[in-house]
């Protein structure tokens, strides 16, 4: 066997010292807390394992506590004796004392900072509120290690709080409607990584989702009976305050109105009739904000939902507006000229300005996206970016608070790693101290036109962990690779919580492959993903009504099995090919690959539904042969013939091209192992 070079040997070792440097450091916390001390040791977990809750919380702890037993309990196998967590039970010595000295409430800037301490002699968990010591919780859960005694938490001291006050996950329940386990289950994860955010889209020109009892006609006309009652709403309220996540509902005006619109078409800047939207896209109908009529409409609806919801900002939309009503209606186009309002934009603002008296008439503070942005509002409002920094950079500079969405639109399936190194606010960000202050965090957005209840776990999850811990942790932690390996963790904890990321993904595929073997699909699905940004509808016309079984509904954002090849291959490349142990196991893929159209075509044959893979799989085929054969002659590149890498990269390219709204992710990894068609 030809001996390693030195400098592949010391690239070797550097790189196994910095992933065990790391692991030392971070182990599988997720998010990385501000400050941790390891110590030497381990604290023993069995069968006897108690805690005791002192101080002053608000009962959502004990409940919390509950949680954490009954989950630390099902990751164990331990029979603890807390089955029933009953804050009155005195424990003489509790193996966890948590310690809290006031009640939090469920709003902005709350404290959520905690202290953990875990000692041979006692665990400790110390916060100022029952929110920080939630949170601490979840730190401890994530701790729980395992060798060959037994299970235990290792010793160490952290001090922790958020970096950003808002972190948040939107949950479009429009497009697509979410039942309310749906609801709950996201929520739980939340609260597994310390977001704080539920911000819940509600109105929609595909559907209206709350039962409004002052206007009925809103959710009877305009959600094809999927709405949630104001029960439901309340029961949703109190479970997100139990896990210390505060609830945003968004009402989405003048745009995306057509929903509202179909029960009361008298409020719209063009006559009716309107009628629900099946289709995705920016559509014309538009509220009309030059009649008293709307504005005495919105005061009723907003009353009642400023008392149902009991947080203290609102969300009105406020984006893609195509004002083509507004341009089309006389009366509307003499309103702006009389008031001298120069174009839609400035129309816009003074209706934001009368919506925003009747939101702080009824205790409330507006949110809106960036479109709201507007030199006539007070900077009484926040101002969420979705279209570009700049706009929650200008935003600050103004003088409005802001939250960043751009960058973490998980509904378009960029990779964990884009999200993750998105900072909402960097250190060379060209703000003030106090402009910076102004900057209260991000949320990541699920919008619902390509998933169903089955798949929004798979959109959400786990890269959303990645999110979280972004607006966590310090602006320093930002180590992809070892992001990475955490997350493989933290995404399966998150299955104990109900989520659905992880289990349905075979289930879809033994749907597709009508209940036979699905190992051969599952190699191709494995290395492929949705085609990102807004590509799916632009290859194939989606509708509200489309189904949501197919391959790439199955198939997952950031796929695991090709971003792990395409890094070995970096690696092997970076080790000008010396690294036996590395090429033999991009060897073995090569070859499963290789060799799995032959086992999955017999497969397609007899399920129509994957017949549109047919050439997606010979596609997966044909390039791990290039591959094999790249190996080959990258180590003797001699006997390669003059034509085939011209010859290969016709075929690389035209695999790269997407097949049945999916592409291959292993192609430009062949490409690099090729060395054909590199810039």
């Amino acid at each position: 066997m030809k001996r390693k070079s030195h400098g592949l040997a010391f690239f070797l070792i550097v790189m196994i010292f910095g992933v065990q440097t790391m692991f030392a450091q971070t182990r599988n916390l997720m998010p990385v807390p501000q400050q941790v001390e390891w110590q030497k040791g381990k604290v023993r977990v069995d069968s006897s394992f108690t805690v005791q809750v002192k101080g002053h919380p608000h009962p959502r702890l004990y409940k919390a506590v509950g949680r954490m037993i009954h989950r630390l309990a099902g990751r164990s196998g331990l029979f603890l004796p807390q089955s029933f967590f009953d804050p009155q039970e005195t424990i003489c010595h509790p193996n966890l004392l948590v310690t809290v000295k006031r009640p939090a409430a469920i709003q902005l800037n709350e404290d959520e900072s905690y202290t953990l301490t875990v000692a041979n002699s006692q665990i400790q968990l110390q916060a100022e509120t029952d929110l920080g010591a939630m949170h601490g919780l979840e730190t401890l859960l994530q701790l729980l290690s395992a060798d060959t005694e037994g299970y235990y938490f290792p010793q160490v001291k952290i001090n922790d709080a958020p970096r950003f006050p808002w972190r948040g996950l939107l949950i479009d329940a429009c497009r697509h409607f979410m039942p309310m386990e749906v609801i709950k289950r996201n929520l739980d994860g939340m609260a597994a990584v310390k977001l704080n955010v539920l911000h819940w889209h509600l109105s929609e020109d595909q559907g209206f989702r709350v039962e409004c009892k002052t206007y009925p006609r809103l959710h009877q006309l305009g959600s094809d009976g999927n709405y949630y009652t104001q029960e439901q709403i309340k029961e949703i309220i109190a479970y997100a305050a139990d896990r210390g996540i505060r609830v945003i509902p968004e009402f989405d005006l003048p745009g995306h109105a057509t929903s509202w619109l179909v029960g009361y078409p008298e409020l719209a800047s063009a006559p009716g009739p309107y009628k629900i939207e099946r289709n995705w896209g920016v559509f014309n109908p538009t509220f009309n904000p030059t009649i008293e009529a709307t504005y005495t409409f919105l005061d009723g609806f907003f009353k009642e939902m400023a008392a149902l919801f009991p947080d203290a900002y609102i969300h009105i939309g406020g984006d893609e507006n195509n004002g083509k009503q507004w341009n089309a209606n006389p009366q509307i186009q003499l309103f702006m000229k009389t008031h001298h309002l120069e174009d839609n934009h400035a129309l816009q603002s003074y209706f934001n300005n009368r919506l925003l008296k009747i939101l702080t008439k009824y205790g409330k503070k507006m949110v809106g996206w960036d479109e709201i942005l507007h030199k006539d509002m007070p900077t009484n409002i926040v101002i969420q970016s979705w279209r570009g920094r700049d706009s929650m950079i200008k935003a600050a500079q103004q003088g409005y608070q802001t939250i960043l969405s751009n960058g973490y639109y998980i509904d378009l399936i960029q990779p964990t790693d884009y999200h993750y190194l998105n900072d909402p606010a960097p250190q060379d960000l060209p703000v003030t101290p106090d402009q910076r202050s102004l900057i209260l965090g991000g949320e990541a957005t699920m919008w619902a036109e390509m998933v169903s209840p089955e798949t929004v776990d798979s959109r959400i999850w786990p890269r959303t962990a990645a999110i979280a811990e972004r607006l966590w942790s310090a602006g320093e932690v930002r180590d992809v690779d070892d992001m990475y390996r955490r997350l493989e963790t933290v995404s399966f904890h998150l299955e104990e919580l109900g989520l659905t990321h992880e289990k349905n993904y075979d289930m879809l595929l033994r749907r597709l492959t009508g209940n036979r073997n699905i190992s051969a699909l599952k190699t191709l699905v494995d290395v492929i993903e949705p085609v990102r940004i807004y590509n799916r509808n632009r290859l194939r016309k989606q509708f509200a009504y489309t189904p949501l079984t197919r391959v790439v509904d199955a198939a997952r954002p950031d796929a695991a099995v090709a971003r792990k090849f395409r890094k070995q291959v970096d690696n092997y490349v970076a080790a000008k090919n010396s690294n036996l142990e590395l090429e033999e196991q991009i060897r073995l893929q090569l070859q499963l690959w290789a060799d799995n159209d032959g086992n999955l075509q017999p497969i397609i044959d007899v399920s129509p539904v994957l017949f549109e893979i047919r050439q997606l799989s010979q596609n997966l085929s044909a390039v791990a042969r290039i591959g094999l054969e790249a190996l080959t002659y990258r180590k003797n590149p001699k006997v390669r013939p003059s034509n085939w890498a011209q010859k290969s990269l016709v075929i690389l390219e035209q695999a790269a091209k997407p097949q049945a709204q999916t592409n291959l992710m292993i192609v430009s990894a062949v490409k690099k192992l090729a060395g054909v068609g590199e810039n």
